[in-house]
C-alpha cells in the first residue's frame, strides 16, 4: 500500500474524527481558537497605532521597518526562546503568534487609511465631524476593506504557523505532525498536513467574502463598471 493510500486511509478511518479527546475535530477547534485569539489580541495593539499612522500620513517608514524586521524573525526561534523563559504551554507560542501578526494587521490598517482622499477627510471636517464621528462615518466604512485584508493575511500566517505551539506542550493540529514525526508515521504526519490547508484555504475563502462585503457598495460598483474609451471625434 502507498503513502497516498495510507493517508486516505488515515483522514477517512472514524478513529481519527472520534470523540476520545485526542480527535482531529477537537485540535482543529484548538487551532482555530489559538489563531483567532493571536490576530484579536494583535489587532488591539496594530489597529490603532496603524490608524494614527494612517491618519497623520507619518511614520510610514516605521511599518516598513516592522514588517521586514517581522519577517526576519524565526518563529520557531522566538517560541523556543519564550518556552525557556516562561516554560512550557500556551503563554510561549502566543505571544510569538502576537508577534507574526502585527505586521500586516499594521500594514492594512495604514494603507486602508492614508489612501482615503484627503478631500473627503478636509470635508468631513468643515461638516464639524468630530474625530470620533470621522473614524466611525469615514475612515471605518472607506477603509475597513484594507483594515481586514490586513487582517486576513495575519490570520492565514498565524494559522500555517500555530502547528509550532505543539512544540512546546500547547494543542492544535501541530500535536499531530510531531507525533507523526517523532513515530515515523508518515500517513498521520501527511493527513494532519493535509487537513491544515484544507482549513486554511476555508478560512482565507471566508475572509475574501467578508473583505467583499466590507468594501463600500459605491466602490464594488465603481470598479464593477467597464471603462469607457472616449469617442473619436
Amino acid at each position: 500500500m502507498n503513502v497516498i493510500q495510507e493517508t486516505f486511509n488515515w483522514l477517512v478511518d472514524p478513529q481519527t474524527w472520534s470523540t476520545d479527546g485526542h480527535n482531529m475535530i477537537i485540535r482543529s477547534v484548538e487551532h482555530l481558537q489559538y489563531s483567532a485569539l493571536a490576530v484579536t489580541l494583535a489587532a488591539l495593539l496594530a489597529i490603532p497605532a496603524g490608524w494614527f499612522m494612517g491618519h497623520t500620513r507619518r511614520f510610514s517608514g516605521v511599518i516598513v521597518g516592522i514588517t521586514g524586521a517581522a519577517r526576519a524573525l524565526p518563529t520557531l526561534g522566538l517560541i523556543t526562546l519564550f518556552g525557556l523563559l516562561l516554560g512550557i504551554g500556551l503563554v510561549p507560542p502566543m505571544i510569538a503568534l502576537v508577534v507574526l501578526a502585527i505586521p500586516s494587521i499594521l500594514a492594512g490598517t495604514y494603507s486602508g487609511i492614508s489612501a482615503i482622499n484627503t478631500s473627503v477627510i478636509d470635508a468631513a471636517r468643515a461638516q464639524g465631524f468630530t474625530t470620533r464621528q470621522l473614524v466611525t462615518r469615514v475612515h471605518l466604512p472607506l477603509g475597513f476593506a484594507m483594515i481586514v485584508g490586513g487582517l486576513r493575511s495575519a490570520f492565514i500566517q498565524v494559522m500555517s504557523t500555530a502547528i509550532l505551539a505543539a512544540y512546546v506542550g500547547a494543542g492544535g493540529l501541530g500535536r499531530f505532525i510531531f507525533l507523526g514525526i517523532n513515530t515515523q508515521d508518515t500517513p498521520m504526519l501527511l493527513g494532519a498536513s493535509i487537513w491544515i490547508m484544507v482549513l486554511v484555504v476555508l478560512v482565507d475563502a471566508l475572509f475574501s467574502l467578508g473583505q467583499r462585503f466590507a468594501t463600500p457598495t459605491g466602490v464594488r460598483r465603481l470598479h464593477a463598471v467597464p471603462a469607457t474609451e472616449p469617442s473619436a471625434g
